[in-house]
């Protein structure tokens, strides 16, 4: 099986810098560096937009929040749950 690196892992491994990746891309740069910073999960869409700019498989990108979740909005402890 092919190997399985983040974003920013492909990007130091092939010397892309933000920039180039943002222009190859076409995505916002708010939401591309939310996805480099693991602090976003990119649609179907984004996902394809970003592999092709790394030339790599979409499969061969570890997506999804690598951020530990510290914020749970909702009704609070009070409640015994948030919704």
């Amino acid at each position: 099986m092919d190997r399985v690196q983040s974003v920013s892992a492909w990007m130091t491994e092939q010397g892309v810098g933000f920039a180039s990746l943002e222009a190859r891309s076409g995505l916002d740069a708010k939401v591309l560096w939310a996805i480099i910073e693991g602090r976003y999960t990119p649609s179907p869409e984004q996902r394809q937009r970003v592999a092709a700019a790394l030339g790599v498989a979409k499969d061969q990108i570890a997506w999804g929040h690598t951020n530990e979740v510290t914020h749970l909005y909702g009704h609070g402890p009070q409640f015994g749950r948030t919704p």
